[in-house]
């Protein structure tokens, strides 16, 4: 089993610059060991199911402890067999894309 998910969380009630909020989750994703790619708009996590939804686990824990409002978004991808389908997803859609020939 391989799932994908791809987590935002960041607190609604810190103001307008959250990076030193998100710098928490990102440290929590980093430390679990799991494949992972930062976006500018989210986190994508790769691994089994119980290892990722203990790091979204974690993420939240993190942001309860001194937030009244955190927003997450989590959109997952479960497929019963495969592993390290992050990298493989991009390079099939890059491999497929026309380039149009220079000028």
């Amino acid at each position: 089993m391989s799932v994908i998910a791809d987590l935002a969380i960041f607190p609604l009630d810190k103001g307008e610059s959250l990076s030193a909020y998100v710098v928490r989750a990102v440290e929590i994703i980093k430390k679990s060991g799991l494949a992972h790619t930062m976006t500018p708009m989210g986190t994508c996590i790769e691994g089994q199911w119980e290892e990722v939804m203990d790091v979204v686990t974690r993420c939240f824990r993190a942001f309860e402890k001194d937030c009244n409002r955190v927003y997450l978004t989590l959109k997952i991808d479960w497929r019963k067999a495969g592993k390290v389908r992050m990298c493989r997803k991009i390079d099939s859609v890059q491999s497929k894309l026309v380039v149009p020939p220079s000028a």
